[in-house]
């Protein structure tokens, strides 16, 4: 949000074929994050991770398309931006390790439940 490149970020979804099935602008809650982020809340960089996260609006996005999860993570690059290569998304736009630009499922379960997390069924357009 604070580099003004949502609409960027989004054009390169779109043109890598992805079908957009949900989006919207929200602001996460420490629950959200706290849900989210389970699997490293006890870890003692969560609340560097939580304030980022909460600092401003993000815009979440549920994506339909062929082999979404691999091809998503293959367009991001690596959650590491610094180790991005150019022409991915966190390569291009991200700076750090903490702050990567884009989130990204890694699992087509894990996709599902935050999916459910982020979004009510009836804004799903699937």
């Amino acid at each position: 949000m604070a580099k003004r490149i949502v609409g960027t970020v989004l054009a390169r979804f779109e043109a890598a074929g992805f079908d957009i099935i949900g989006a919207k602008l929200t602001r996460l809650t420490s629950a959200q994050l706290r849900e989210h982020y389970a699997h490293v809340a006890d870890k003692p960089f969560y609340p560097e991770i939580e304030q980022f996260m909460s600092s401003s609006p993000v815009v979440v996005m549920a994506l339909k398309g062929d082999n979404i999860v691999q091809q998503v993570r293959d367009l991001l690059g690596p959650t590491d931006s610094r180790k991005a290569a150019k022409g991915t998304i966190r390569g291009d736009f991200g700076t750090e390790m903490m702050k990567n630009v884009v989130h990204a499922s890694d699992s087509d379960e894990n996709g599902l439940l935050e999916i459910a997390r982020f979004f009510k069924a009836d804004e799903i357009f699937a």
